[in-house]
Parts: C-alpha cells; structure tokens; sequence
C-alpha cells in the first residue's frame, strides 16, 4: 500500500470565514473520491482541531493499493477537477509525503 499525505496552507488574503468554507469545500470534494477511483482505499481530509502550534490549515490523509494507483489518481478527471476548482485557487503552500507501508 502507498499512503499520500497533503498538508496546504491556505492563502492569507481570505478572511477566518471564507477560510472556515474554503476548508468544508476541500473536505467534502476530496472525500467525495471515495470509491469513484481505482486503487484508492481511503481518503481523509482532517480540517478540525487544529492547535495554534500547527503552520498548515488543511491535511489530506489517502491510502492506495500502490504507486501506479497513486499515479493514476494524479491525472483522473474527477480528482483534477476538485483540486482545480476546490484546491488550488486557495493555497499558497502544498507539501506532500508519499510512502509505502505494510
């Protein structure tokens, strides 16, 4: 299996309540992939609870069958157009870690 784990930072501009829905936004299309993706296990997108030591705002947490289902979900249409349309026009910062587990 190959975790992927996203963390962003939102842009600075949006005000706390356009942030609180941007956030929502972000959470609700990204694990609207369940199941709509081949190889992909499980998605999760952790937007409560963060503490005021943290310097990321959003966390995507995904599990995959392996590297080519990762790849894949990269360029499928679906996943293209909510980070097109839910993602990236409010971060500033992405960071990523891909790795195998057991």
């Amino acid at each position: 299996m190959v975790k992927h784990i996203i963390l962003w930072r939102l842009r600075e501009d949006l005000t706390a309540e356009e942030k609180e829905n941007v956030k929502k936004d972000i959470k609700a299309g990204l694990e609207g992939l369940a199941g709509r993706i081949p190889g992909l296990l499980d998605i999760r997108v952790n937007v409560d609870g963060r503490l005021e030591t943290s310097n990321a705002d959003v966390m995507l947490d995904s599990t995959f069958t392996d590297e080519a289902a990762l790849r894949a979900y990269a360029v499928h249409p679906e996943h293209v157009a909510v980070a097109d349309s839910k993602v990236r026009p409010y971060t500033c910062l992405r960071t990523c870690l891909d790795y195998e587990t057991n």
